[in-house]
């Protein structure tokens, strides 16, 4: 009898739930003593997962696929001290070591010794490293008392967990895009992309002071998703220029922050609203962010695109107007969110009830095995955050 299951890529377009292996404390040959073995409670589908599942990247068919993970600890490595068996934690989605330059100077996005094939590494993802993903029953966390976030009180967070349980990435990932983006009180801010990165990012905006927050998109659903908590949203299908559309909500058209939610399968504005156009998202956060103000960018940008258009855009090189920015004396601020910067203080404010962070995304939870229905409705628009329960956990 099988004692796992996990979401694996097949083929673009086509994701499967297989048996897998039980996660081993190893790591190749040898024992892992600092990691720890997890029953995971909840474990979510990312935006960043569907670029895999479309094609748009060179993972591998058979990759078991997540990153966003939150689960009890069943087994821990001999040198692990501080995390305990039967401790309720959510897992960063970057791995990190703890000991390397780098994480040393919390940059645990990039860390330098748990991935061979560059800075930095994830669970379940393309070119990450290789390690298994957890969308799926069980999962191993390696150097956990370092990466692990222990939530004090498991009956409080089981009651939260919807919550809680994006703590892993996506409501870090969008305060970071928000915090880099130099958002605080007072701002004024756009948010590029109403799907759940962009609506958590909407939402941190919130927790930080803006006093307006501007949300683009092409989804009516998504749209309406944002204006539900109080976002002032733009319809990019229209042909009304950007800069026209927040001169009319505001009474000028530039905003002090730009957060770029879209990454590199944006599209046209207006009558391109049906063209792949990868640079859009960034040549309009240069027009439309004012002199001095900063980009926060947790959009995301590859290296490899094999579905790209043509063959510059395929490498990740982009048609963009970096002169505009420079005349413009423009802060941009890109790559992986370091969750550790941020995931103890979200967590606070989710416990003591600062923020429903859940409500905002539109969290809807499901089965393991209704994993592949997730996946299609997320590639068709829907505004949702779907977080998969594998052991009917969630109430």
């Amino acid at each position: 009898m099988c004692q796992n299951h996990g979401v694996a890529y097949i083929r673009p377009g086509e994701v499967e739930v297989q048996e897998i292996e039980y996660p081993k404390l190893a790591l190749g040959d040898r024992k892992c003593e600092h990691g720890v073995i997890l029953k995971i409670v909840s474990t979510n589908i990312c935006g960043s997962d569907q670029h895999m599942v479309r094609g748009r990247t060179t993972a591998p068919a058979g990759l078991v696929l997540g990153h966003e993970i939150t689960g009890v600890v069943i087994e821990a490595g001999r040198d692990v001290e501080f995390i305990k068996v039967g401790d309720l934690v959510s897992v960063p989605f970057n791995i990190a070591c703890g000991r390397c330059r780098n994480c040393k100077e919390g940059k645990t996005g990039i860390c330098l010794n748990v991935n061979p094939a560059r800075p930095g590494a994830a669970y379940g993802y393309v070119d990450m490293g290789g390690w298994v993903g957890g969308q799926a029953e069980y999962v191993m966390v390696p150097y956990a008392d370092f990466n692990l976030l222990k939530f004090p009180d498991k009956d409080q967070a089981m009651a939260k967990i919807k919550d809680l349980t994006l703590l892993s990435d996506i409501f870090p990932t969008g305060f970071h895009g928000a915090v880099t983006a130099g958002v605080g009180p007072g701002t004024i801010v756009y948010v590029a992309g109403a799907g759940p990165v962009g609506l958590a990012c909407a939402a941190s905006c919130h927790l930080l002071g803006a006093a307006v927050v501007i949300v683009g998109d092409m989804i009516p659903e998504r749209l309406a998703q944002a204006a539900s908590f109080g976002c002032e949203v733009i319809d990019l299908t229209k042909d009304t220029p950007l800069e026209q559309a927040i001169a009319e909500i505001i009474g000028v058209p530039e905003v002090d922050c730009f957060v770029d939610c879209v990454g590199f399968e944006a599209r046209g504005h207006g009558a391109h609203a049906v063209e792949e156009r990868p640079a859009t998202v960034l040549n309009t956060a240069m027009a439309v962010t004012r002199a001095g103000g900063a980009i926060g960018i947790p959009g995301l940008y590859v290296t490899g695109d094999p579905g790209a258009r043509d063959a510059a855009a395929k490498e990740g090189s982009l048609s963009i107007r970096i002169g505009l920015g420079w005349a413009k004396s423009h802060s941009f601020y890109t790559g992986q969110c370091p969750v550790m910067k941020y995931h103890k203080n979200l967590m606070n404010a989710i416990l003591w009830d600062k923020i429903q962070i859940a409500k905002a995304v539109n969290v809807e939870v499901i089965s393991l095995q209704d994993a592949p229905r997730g996946y299609s409705d997320f590639d068709k628009g829907a505004a949702k955050k779907f977080v998969i329960d594998p052991h009917g956990m969630i109430v």
